[in-house]
């Protein structure tokens, strides 16, 4: 079931996107040559808690960090470790925060340094494949509209989504009904009513679609070794369409 939210409640979800941002555009200015992905996560988690909120993904299922940063051919749920970044690489950071029992979850791939232009682009395409989707949270539209839109976006440029990995429902819990997924056909699925809440996220590789399970039974790479990009955003429908709750594009 579909748990609608009050706009009361959107505004609570759209405070904790707040501190997701501010946390991100720190992240974006640290991610340097040279920097390790623990050195980022522990800063993540100083931002968040110094604003009176949680890193939602700490200890979330076991998950032993706040971010989860996954560098190039990683495409999601990267451990913060030993990891140095390197000029050339690719970092996706994702992030979620609780804030007075509401959780936002928001994700964006950095350059470090300058890359190479097929890097570039994917980077580019993602983002708008994210775009494209939250173009199409208009109330009475349908969820396939949005997973649609996304895949349309990126399959043109000649970029696969990921089929195994989808976006979700999100509001007192980091994953409710529905799941997303970034491919579909219009029209179908279940109605975008007032309220309704999800965390959209892209997940496209350079190369094929498939995906593959690290060593740690966390991170997930693309089975060819091809890089891969994440970009998110919580996203509420309003009666005056998308509502963007995590807007790290505005700043």
């Amino acid at each position: 079931m579909i748990v609608r939210k009050t706009p009361e409640q959107v505004d609570m979800m759209a405070a904790a996107g707040e501190i997701l941002v501010r946390c991100l555009q720190m992240l974006a200015a640290k991610a340097r040559p040279g920097v390790t992905t623990e050195e980022l996560d522990q800063a993540a988690e100083k931002l968040i808690r110094s604003r009176g909120a949680e890193p939602a993904f700490k200890g979330y299922r076991g998950f032993p960090a706040s971010i989860c940063a996954s560098p190039n051919s990683m495409v999601v749920h990267g451990i913060p470790g030993a990891y140095e970044c390197k000029r050339g690489d690719v970092l996706s950071v994702d992030v979620g925060v609780i804030k007075d029992g509401w959780v936002a979850d928001a994700a964006m791939t950095l350059p470090i340094g300058p890359i190479d232009p097929e890097a570039r682009k994917l980077l580019d395409v993602t983002k708008a494949a994210l775009f494209a989707g939250v173009e199409q949270m208009q109330p009475g539209n349908r969820l396939g509209d949005v997973s649609a839109a996304i895949q349309r976006t990126a399959e043109i440029e000649g970029f696969s989504i990921i089929r195994t990995l989808v976006g979700h429902g999100i509001g007192r819990e980091m994953h409710e009904e529905p799941q997303v997924p970034n491919f579909g056909t219009a029209g179908k699925g279940p109605l975008l009513e007032e309220g309704t809440v999800l965390a959209i996220e892209p997940m496209v590789n350079v190369g094929g679609p498939q995906v593959q399970m690290g060593d740690d039974g966390w991170a997930v790479y693309s089975q060819d070794g091809s890089l891969a990009a994440h970009f998110e955003f919580t996203v509420a429908v309003t009666a005056d369409g998308p509502r963007i709750l995590t807007p790290w594009h505005e700043e």
